[in-house]
């Protein structure tokens, strides 16, 4: 929960400061609060991720843009070119390197049969991509308010997350291996094997 609302902080930051005092101060507090993530982790000695780096250039440089030029679009479109440069990392990953991007972060905390790493893989690439596409939708179809998309990016987008993590959860239940279920592999001798064995010494 902790990395959770840690990583979630320039985007909380960016929700209350626009309801304070516009889009350009959000941005730049969004901004600010990215580069403190990095700091922050840095100066603790704690190991910065592949998705804090990305997440800082992309905010740099469309929130950047932004405040440069004085144009909201450029963060508006800041959640779909993250969420995209996901989505089109995982699924080129596997597709064109033949590598499970997925697998490889989640590996050492799950096992599961490889034809379900690859759907797993595949869910999150498409459901970056569609993500993405999504608030593209909400920032420029006319249809919704600039204090709407806001309100989308900071809770929407991360509830949508979270509903299909819950989803993922239950889906990867049926297919989670658990070597300790296994008698042999948990050291746990089968009550026929251990008669086997007492019929042996007698």
């Amino acid at each position: 929960m902790k990395k959770f609302l840690f990583d979630l902080f320039p985007l909380l930051l960016f929700f209350i400061a626009y309801y304070f005092a516009g889009i350009y101060v959000a941005t730049g507090a969004s901004i600010i609060a990215s580069i403190g993530q990095i700091i922050w982790l840095r100066m603790r000695g704690q190991r910065i991720e592949g998705m804090h780096w990305v997440n800082l250039v992309v905010i740099v440089v469309f929130g950047g843009a932004t405040l440069i030029l004085h144009n909201d679009a450029f963060i508006k479109w800041k959640p779909t070119v993250l969420y995209w440069l996901f989505g089109i990392a995982l699924l080129a990953g596997r597709f064109i390197f033949g590598r499970n991007l997925v697998q490889r972060m989640l590996g050492k905390q799950i096992q599961l049969p490889a034809p379900i790493w690859d759907r797993l893989n595949l869910a999150w690439g498409l459901f970056f991509l569609l993500a993405g596409g999504l608030n593209l939708y909400v920032a420029f179809s006319g249809h919704f308010t600039e204090a709407q998309w806001v309100s989308f990016k900071a809770f929407g987008l991360t509830v949508l997350m979270l509903a299909f993590v819950v989803a993922q959860s239950l889906w990867l239940g049926r297919y989670i291996e658990h070597p300790a279920d296994d008698p042999a592999e948990a050291g746990i001798q089968h009550p026929a094997a251990k008669n086997d064995a007492a019929s042996e010494k007698n």
